[in-house]
C-alpha cells in the first residue's frame, strides 16, 4: 500500500544559523532506501551545505524565494523557476537572498541503479524549468514538463517530471514494473486511486508508491492540480489495462510561458518514455 503524508504534519529540525529541515521520505517512513527527500527553509542571508556524496545523486526544487548556489565553478542566482541537478561529489553551498524554501531529493548509493554509472558524464545543471518544452496529453488538457532525464543528468538512476491536471482531467489506471516512485503535490487537490482504493490528496502531500501498485489521479477539485513525480530507478516498464487510453504526449513547440522551448522532445507514450533517447 502507498505511504501518504503531508509536510505540514512534520516538524522542522532547527540546524541553527537560520536553517531548518524537514525529513520527508526516509527509511523509517516508507521502509525503502531508494530515495530520501527533505524540505529546507533558510532565513534571509542564511547558508546551507548541499554537498553531494561521491556515490549519491541529488536534485533540488526552489519552492519559493531566491538564493545563490555556490560551487567551485562560481555562483548563480536561483528562483522558483529553477530546478538543480547536483552530480556526485559536488561541493555546494546555498545562500538565501530572502526567506527561501527548497525541496531536495537524494538517491543514496546511486550506482546500484545504473550499470553504466559514470560521474564524468554528469555535471551541475541549473535548469529553468519554465523554458523546458511542454507536452500536451492527446486525450485531454493535461500537460507534462520533464525535469530529470538521462539526457539532462547523464544517468538512468532517476527520471521525473512536473504534471499539470486542469479540473476534470484524469489518467487511466496503470502500474509500473521495476521502479518505486513518489509524487509531491505542489498545488490543488484531487482523488488519487491506488489498487482501486481512493485517497483525497492536497497541496503538501507526498505519495510514495511501490513497484506494481495500480494508480491514477482524478482532478475532481476546482483548481489545477500540479505535482512533481520521480522514479527510481529511471528505467522501468509502465503497464496499462487492455483498452485503456495510454497516456500519449505531443509536443506543443512552446514552454509554459508560451515562448520557444530550450530543446525539443518528440511525441511519445508513457509506455515508451523510459526508452527514448531525446529525453
Amino acid at each position: 500500500m502507498p505511504v501518504i503524508f503531508n509536510e505540514s504534519d512534520i516538524n522542522y529540525e532547527n540546524l541553527g544559523g537560520g536553517v531548518e529541515v524537514k525529513k520527508l521520505i526516509n527509511f523509517d517512513r516508507v521502509k525503502s532506501d531508494f530515495v530520501k527527500t527533505e524540505m529546507w527553509h533558510l532565513d534571509n542571508d542564511a547558508e546551507a551545505d548541499f554537498s553531494v556524496k561521491s556515490d549519491d545523486l541529488s536534485w533540488v526544487h526552489t519552492l519559493n524565494g531566491s538564493a545563490l548556489i555556490q560551487t567551485e565553478l562560481g555562483e548563480q542566482e536561483i528562483t522558483e523557476d529553477y530546478f538543480l541537478l547536483l552530480p556526485p561529489g559536488l561541493k555546494v553551498k546555498i545562500i538565501s537572498l530572502n526567506d527561501v524554501t527548497l525541496f531536495r531529493a537524494t538517491v543514496p548509493n546511486a550506482p546500484r541503479f545504473d550499470q553504466e554509472w559514470d560521474p564524468n558524464n554528469m555535471a551541475l545543471r541549473c535548469i529553468n524549468w519554465t523554458e523546458e518544452p511542454v507536452l500536451n496529453s492527446e486525450f485531454d488538457a493535461r500537460k507534462r514538463i520533464y525535469m530529470l532525464t538521462p539526457q539532462l543528468s547523464g544517468t538512468k538512476v532517476a527520471k521525473g517530471e512536473m504534471i499539470l491536471y486542469p479540473p476534470g482531467t484524469e489518467a487511466a489506471n496503470h502500474h509500473h514494473e521495476g521502479a518505486e516512485h513518489f509524487q509531491v503535490v505542489l498545488r490543488g487537490n484531487a482523488t488519487f486511486f491506488v489498487n482501486e482504493k481512493p485517497y483525497k490528496i492536497t497541496a503538501g502531500d507526498t505519495i510514495y508508491i511501490y513497484d506494481n501498485e495500480r494508480h491514477y489521479f482524478i482532478n475532481d477539485g476546482e483548481e489545477e492540480l500540479s505535482f512533481i513525480e520521480y522514479f527510481v530507478p529511471g528505467f522501468y516498464k509502465t503497464v496499462w489495462p487492455e483498452g485503456a487510453n495510454i497516456c500519449t504526449w505531443n509536443p506543443t513547440g512552446q514552454n509554459i510561458k508560451g515562448g520557444l522551448p530550450s530543446r525539443e522532445i518528440g511525441a511519445h507514450s508513457s509506455a515508451e518514455a523510459h526508452s527514448r533517447t531525446d529525453l
